[in-house]
């Protein structure tokens, strides 16, 4: 899979990306056949969805709603390779120049009209500071964007970035309704707080559209049957907020549910099991971590970070919780993502040096500290690491929060350690490392742990403009020793994606981003 990927990256400024997702037929075979009790599909989720506003939300939940209301530019299809979408092509015309030709008779789910106009509108609304968007990260190498014509768009770049198609696919590049943004923009101007419009109104152009939500209860969605390209095979999708493990499960075996997600490792025996049910598994780009605030004393230290990653086995936490499932992580960047080295040296389990490291830093005697978790999964990792870091005098506190509670703590930084992850959506070590690891993305952007290292933000920069693939490479493995070596986080492991469905459920695909693709699933 990764050669794969590199040859797509390596060549993907030398070709445009010609037109192939909007010719499939919009028909489904047998839709008047099914009754009304196959048309409906539901999926538990653990959590709420943040937000419904593409520009305001990078947390999963809200990522696998909006994925089924909105479209990219660009996608990722089956094969991990980037596809038109939206756009017909896209092109890069010149080393800093990317031209988008957008495909013609697509309507959003308002009735407005897809143009040039509109993709303006949303990546100029995704960069501007004044709305504030958590996910600017993605796009804050264009420079400007430009109307050619009604349907010509060009994308300018501060500087070379050959991984744009990939950061152009990132749900951050959904494209919402023009009429919505203009309500979105009025409305700050009266006062109120961005995002709040298009969070109660989304409006996109995908296969579902938005039909009613329920706070801290569930999300509806129906089916366009105005769809440009191939439509959904349900009528309805709601997604409902069931945050309990248990709860999910017994959802799924009555039929209550049809799929949920996540699925503990724990349980994914008494899933396959039952006759009705079954555990469908999928490789992640996910790295799950013990983060710790680099701003706080006594974070500040990397020698009682490094202790702190050698008083950790890592092998026994997977084998202990999670059954052996998940991999062993000894760097930030999972098997699947581009920019991945298997020669990175690991901090490794070693308690004697552990705690001399602590008796260098000034901690003898240990010290106490807090480890913040939002669910069970996250709750369990916290458990194993305070039984570790006992053995070294350090007595660690679980606290538990509500997942939006949960990223606002993290993101302000009031906290000392948390159960973090990240998945690397695009596919791409930009996106595994430099919202998690360069300076200027401290706090909600994904640098959670206020890590600041100049060399780092040196070669994730160079990174990001250089053209040569393997150059490339280099400077992301140089930038992730350093992560390592200064141990500003702990990466723990890479998760196996564990969705449980029923037996009747057929055409289901998990993108290892975590990202369920919901158009071709239905019940038989």
């Amino acid at each position: 899979m990764k050669r794969t990927l590199f040859a797509f990256l390596a060549v993907i400024i030398l070709f445009s990306l010609v037109a192939c997702a909007g010719g499939e037929s919009g028909e489904q075979e047998g839709t008047s056949e099914q009754n009304e009790s196959k048309k409906r599909l539901t999926v538990d989720l653990s959590a709420d969805p943040v937000s419904l506003d593409p520009h305001a939300a990078n947390d999963g939940t809200s990522l696998y709603v909006m994925n089924a209301m909105y479209d990219t530019l660009v996608a990722m299809n089956k094969e991990l390779e980037i596809e038109p979408a939206l756009a017909e092509s896209l092109e890069q015309v010149d080393e800093l120049v990317w031209e988008a030709k957008l495909k013609k008779d697509v309507t959003f789910h308002d009735g407005s009209e897809f143009n040039a106009e509109v993709v303006k509108a949303n990546l100029d609304r995704v960069r501007d500071p004044d709305v504030g968007s958590p996910l600017a990260f993605l796009f804050d190498m264009i420079d400007s964007v430009s109307v050619v014509d009604d349907y010509t768009v060009q994308i300018k770049t501060k500087f070379p970035f050959a991984a744009l198609p990939s950061h152009l696919a990132h749900p951050g590049g959904h494209i919402i309704s023009l009429e919505a943004i203009k309500k979105d923009y009025q409305q700050m101007e009266d006062g109120g707080d961005p995002f709040t419009y298009i969070n109660e109104h989304p409006v996109g152009t995908g296969y579902f559209k938005y039909d009613e939500r329920v706070n801290g209860e569930y999300v509806s969605l129906v089916k366009n049957d105005a769809y440009w390209g191939k439509r959904a095979k349900v009528d309805q999708v709601t997604f409902k907020t069931v945050p309990e493990d248990a709860a999910r499960i017994a959802e799924l075996r009555t039929g209550e549910a049809d799929i949920i997600y996540p699925v503990n490792p724990n349980d994914v025996e008494q899933i396959n099991n039952n006759e009705e049910t079954v555990v469908h598994e999928t490789e992640s780009a996910s790295m799950s971590y013990l983060g710790m605030n680099n701003n706080k004393e006594p974070f500040q230290d990397s020698n009682v970070r490094q202790a702190i990653a050698m008083a950790i086995d890592k092998q026994g936490l997977i084998d202990g919780v999670f059954s052996g499932v998940p991999l062993v992580a000894n760097g930030p960047l999972a098997p699947t993502v581009v920019g991945y080295s298997d020669s990175l040296e690991a901090i490794d389990y070693n308690l004697n040096k552990a705690r001399e490291l602590l008796k260098e830093a000034g901690y003898e005697e240990g010290f106490s500290a807090t480890i913040l978790a939002y669910d069970r999964t996250t709750s369990d990792v916290a458990e194993y690491i305070q039984v570790q870091l006992e053995k070294i005098g350090i007595d660690v506190n679980i606290e538990m929060a509500e997942v939006g509670a949960y990223l606002e703590v993290t993101a302000n930084g009031s906290f000392d350690m948390f159960i973090g992850s990240w998945g690397t959506v695009t596919l791409d070590a930009d996106y595994g490392l430099y919202p998690m690891f360069h300076s200027q993305n401290a706090g909600a952007a994904g640098n959670r742990s206020f890590f600041n290292n100049e060399r780092v933000d040196e070669l994730l920069e160079k990174a990001r403009q250089t053209s040569n693939e393997q150059d490339r490479l280099q400077l992301y493995k140089e930038a992730q020793q350093i992560i390592m070596d200064e141990a500003t986080i702990v990466p723990l492991y890479h998760s196996v994606l564990l969705a449980g469905l029923r037996e009747e459920v057929a055409g289901f695909y998990q993108y290892p981003s975590s990202f369920p693709f919901l158009r071709d699933v239905e019940k038989e």
